[in-house]
């Protein structure tokens, strides 16, 4: 399905989700109380998304101190980046999703499911080679000195 339709799709039936779920609560609670918890939620996903978001920013560091790429942080952040645009959103649906990926475990969980549906794909070598650059090369580092000398 193209990435055009889903989206289509997704811009439509999300706030109509969210709206349909909105009333039948706000019909349960009443009005005021269902706006007081879509502010709190927000509030408390915002929370939230700070002090994690911190904590990947230091693992990123942490990651690049010993001097391994930090592809998994990397990836958590944008899936914390998600999860504060769905909690910022009003609604109890993106709320629930927004918290979903705000548990480390479950977000892991996300993002294996990802990686092997074949979503998110590294660069892998051609098969039986080592890689090449992006001139063609062997792919070898050549290691050496230069001094620049002025005419």
């Amino acid at each position: 399905m193209p990435i055009g339709r889903i989206l289509f799709a997704a811009f439509l039936l999300v706030p109509l989700t969210e709206i349909y779920v909105l009333i039948k609560v706000g019909g349960v609670i009443g009005a005021v109380p269902t706006v007081v918890l879509v502010v709190f939620t927000a509030v408390l996903g915002a929370a939230l998304i700070r002090l994690q978001g911190l904590a990947t920013v230091a693992r990123v560091r942490q990651a690049l101190d010993r001097g391994e790429l930090p592809a998994v942080e990397i990836i958590e952040g944008v899936c914390l980046l998600v999860a504060g645009a769905l909690l910022l959103t009003p609604g109890f649906v993106t709320d629930t999703v927004g918290f979903v990926l705000l548990v480390p475990a479950l977000r892991r969980a996300a993002i294996l499911r990802l990686v092997e549906a074949g979503v998110l794909r590294g660069r892998q070598p051609p098969p039986g080679g080592s890689p090449r650059g992006p001139d063609g090369g062997s792919g070898r580092v050549i290691e050496g000195e230069y001094r620049r000398e002025d005419p």
